[in-house]
Formats: C-alpha cells, sequence, structure tokens
C-alpha cells in the first residue's frame, strides 16, 4: 500500500490523524505542547479551566489585598498590593493564546463550571481567546434522591442551549456514563447543537484511610479495560447520531485506538499513557495503528471507521444483553474450585 490515509474529521475540525492528546498537565507548557505535536498530535484539549477555582482566587483576593486595610488605618500598607499579581482567568486566556501562535493544530479549551453564568461568560472569554473550539467538562454527580433524571438532563440541555447562542465555535460535551437512555440524551443534544460528544468522563472515586477517618483524594490512572465502556456505546451509538464521537479514557496503545475507530470512533483521546511514557508514545501508537491498517489493507481511517460496529458487525447482539451471558459462560474457574 502506496499511502496511508490517517485524516478525520471531529466536529468540523479537519485533522491528521485521530490521536488527540486530552485535558492533562501536559498542555501547561508551550514545551510540552509542542513534543505533543511533534510526535504526531492531530489537536490538543487544554487543562481544565475550574469556575470554583477562579472564584476562590476572587474571593482570597478580596479578603487579602483590597479590603486588607478595614478597620485597620495603621495597617494600610502591611500587605501591599502585588502589580504583577495575574489572576488564573488571565493566566489560561494568555497561555491559550501562546499555544495558538507556537502550534500549528487546533487547540480545544477545556471549560469545567459550576453556574450557568459562569459557563457562558467564560465560555465566550474562550473563543475570543482564539479557542477553536470547547470542551464542556461538566463533572455533575446527582445526589438530590428528589431530583428526577429528566430534572439532571435538562441542566445539560439548558447549558448546552444557552451556550450555544453565545458562542460560534464548535462544543464537544464530554459525559459520564450515568443516564438511564443515553442514545436518546445524545440525541436530544444533537438537537440542541451539540458537535460532539467526548465518551466518557471518569469520575474520580474518593478513597478512607481507616486509620485517621479521613476521606481522602485518591487518583487511579486508567487501563486499557476502561476504553471497553466507551467503545461498546460508541459501536451502539454509530450510525444512529450525526456528531462527532470521541473515545477518551483507556487509550493506551495501537490496540485499543484500532479498537474505538472501528467501533465508529472520529478520535481517541489520550492521558494516562502519555503520562506514563511520555509525548513520545503518540509516535509509537501512531505508528502501530499504520502498521495495522496497512496489514489489513486499509487504506484510510474514513474505511475501518465504525466497520465494527452495532450495525455492520455479523452479531449485533453482541452489544447488548447476548454479551452479558456469554462473559459470564465464558469464565473459567481456577483448578481445584467448584461452582
Amino acid at each position: 500500500m502506496s499511502s496511508i490515509d490517517l485524516s478525520t474529521n471531529y466536529m468540523g475540525l479537519k485533522l491528521d490523524n485521530p490521536l488527540v492528546p486530552s485535558s492533562s498537565p501536559l498542555s501547561r507548557s508551550v514545551d510540552s505542547a509542542r513534543r505533543l505535536e511533534d510526535a504526531g498530535a492531530s489537536a490538543l484539549v487544554m487543562y481544565s479551566l475550574f469556575e470554583e477555582e477562579l472564584r476562590n482566587e476572587e474571593k482570597m483576593t478580596a479578603r487579602f489585598l483590597i479590603h486588607q486595610t478595614i478597620g485597620h488605618p495603621e495597617a494600610e500598607s502591611f500587605l501591599p498590593f502585588d502589580s504583577c499579581f495575574q489572576p488564573g482567568l488571565d493566566q489560561y486566556l494568555e497561555h491559550l493564546a501562546a499555544l495558538k501562535t507556537a502550534l500549528n493544530i487546533p487547540i480545544i479549551a477545556s471549560l469545567n463550571g459550576i453556574s450557568l453564568n459562569g459557563w457562558v461568560e467564560n465560555g465566550k472569554l474562550l473563543e475570543e481567546a482564539g479557542a477553536d473550539a470547547l470542551e464542556l467538562n461538566v463533572y455533575y454527580l446527582d445526589t438530590d434522591p428528589y431530583e428526577t433524571n429528566m430534572d439532571v438532563e435538562n441542566r445539560y440541555l439548558e447549558l448546552l442551549r444557552t451556550l450555544r447562542h453565545k458562542v460560534h465555535i464548535p462544543i464537544a460535551m464530554k459525559l459520564s456514563p450515568y443516564f438511564s437512555a443515553l442514545p436518546h440524551f445524545i440525541r436530544e443534544l444533537e438537537n440542541e447543537g451539540a458537535d460532539a460528544v467526548a465518551l466518557f468522563n471518569r469520575f474520580y472515586q474518593p478513597d478512607m484511610d481507616i486509620d485517621t477517618l479521613q476521606i481522602i483524594p485518591q487518583l487511579h490512572l486508567s487501563t486499557s479495560a476502561d476504553a471497553l465502556l466507551a467503545m461498546r456505546w460508541i459501536a451502539i451509538l454509530y450510525g444512529r447520531v450525526k456528531l462527532s464521537m470521541a473515545a477518551t479514557g483507556g487509550v493506551h496503545g495501537a490496540a485499543d485506538a484500532i479498537k474505538l475507530l472501528l467501533a465508529g470512533a472520529d478520535v481517541t483521546h489520550l492521558c494516562a499513557t502519555l503520562l506514563l511514557h511520555g509525548p513520545e508514545q503518540l509516535t509509537r501508537i501512531k505508528a502501530g495503528l499504520m502498521a495495522w491498517m496497512e496489514q489489513h489493507e486499509y487504506a484510510s481511517v474514513k474505511e475501518m471507521k465504525g466497520r465494527l460496529s452495532q450495525q455492520f458487525c455479523a452479531d449485533p447482539k453482541s452489544f447488548e444483553r447476548t454479551n452479558y451471558i456469554a462473559v459470564l459462560d465464558s469464565y473459567s474457574s481456577p483448578a481445584g474450585m467448584r461452582r
């Protein structure tokens, strides 16, 4: 095969290949972002801008810098205002502009908000700063027993509807898998103007310290097994929705990326594998993808995309309940164990 076309289209962005580094600390440095581009990244999702952090910063600034002398005239110069202080929002916008200047690939800004006004105002600023697209990192965990599934879904839809009227760049919704009717919900997002969905957002679980009886944050990086959830739902959704689909979480090697493309993903996001092995892991995954395509005589990503989706696979029921039964029946007990 003389040449292989790795190009793909993700929410209207024409990309050289389907490998996109997702939101991670690697985007905080222009140098590491440039290494990602050199290694083969076709686009870059920036680290998330968190509205809570901006609000806390505003409160701290007001408390310690702006209102420091209220009631204490003798302390007027106790905490002099630092003219070099730069708010977190300004830092993010400047870094976005720096990435746009330094790189030749699309830059996707990641936004994580807590209020409708915060989502909208910050989204507009990110667009004005040059973002090629927005990824809405909606990290909302419903814990209210009186809130219905419709209440939860409407929260997402209202956010998207409002923001869609204010910004004109593509919008991707990063979703968790915890929706009772995921295909219908994604169709609703599509109707409200979403250009893409990223499946799936990982809700990090807190841990417990049984000695101090404290709840502690715990980060566990993904494994390749985590990609199977996105693979299943992308395979089910392929051909049933028109928006773009990104697979995120669990892409560690070429085999993972290949499976997700065969399921129907437009792009595969990478994070943990790049943190573990460096930006150069992108080059290895890209080479593995091309070698597999050549071996199986695929001339383009477009040609292979969706070939093993539910719509085209030999056994469509393998993505449904039949798979549950087959997996249980396939288990072999260790030697010496009885059922």
